[in-house]
């Protein structure tokens, strides 16, 4: 399948969980249309770049291990995503990266997730923090923060800077998830 095929299959795509997944799963049985998937997603001022980035979530859900070729460009490009129906997913691929770089059971991330990887994420998730988004992405940033300032030890005390500033002004889901890891930052 050509890019321009992929571009308009990608316009069949919804919120439905059921059109995310038939897409994910053609992606996944076809790795040669990752590289061209990504090139949708991060042509950032296109609308069908959202739903690159809802399929891409998916496929990432589904098989973690099928963005490690890609891993340069992902985190080279995440930072410039900006619709907010596509941030979200990016937010919470990067989360999906990190959760699967520190899990102790049959780790194929850890070794292909560079430092230069950790901190396009770290930065990235700092931006969501403390720019005007949605509270999905944030909620998604502070969980991959969280994993990321056990390694490194600054992030921790920035990222409470930031949860204790906001905790008033934000939401309630907002507010849910801060308390919940300033209660693990503080054991």
């Amino acid at each position: 399948m050509t890019k321009a095929k992929l571009y308009k299959e990608l316009k069949h795509v919804n919120h439905s969980r059921e059109k995310r997944l038939h897409y994910s799963n053609l992606v996944i049985s076809n790795p040669e249309l990752v590289k061209p998937l990504l090139e949708i997603l991060f042509d950032v001022d296109d609308k069908i770049s959202c739903r690159a980035a809802w399929v891409f979530e998916f496929m990432c859900s589904e098989s973690i291990i099928e963005i490690i070729p890609h891993l340069n460009v992902f985190t080279q490009n995440m930072h410039k995503v900006h619709l907010d129906p596509a941030v979200r997913p990016v937010a919470k691929i990067c989360e999906l990266l990190v959760t699967a770089n520190y899990t102790k059971t049959d780790n194929i991330m850890a070794s292909h997730i560079s430092e230069q990887h950790k901190e396009k994420i770290t930065a990235a998730c700092f931006d969501w923090m403390i720019n005007d988004e949605k509270v999905a992405p944030k909620a998604y940033a502070m969980t991959s923060l969280y994993m990321l300032g056990n390694e490194y030890d600054w992030i921790h005390p920035e990222l409470v800077i930031i949860l204790e500033r906001d905790f008033k002004t934000q939401s309630a889901a907002f507010k849910a998830r801060a308390r919940h890891i300033l209660k693990k930052i503080k054991k």
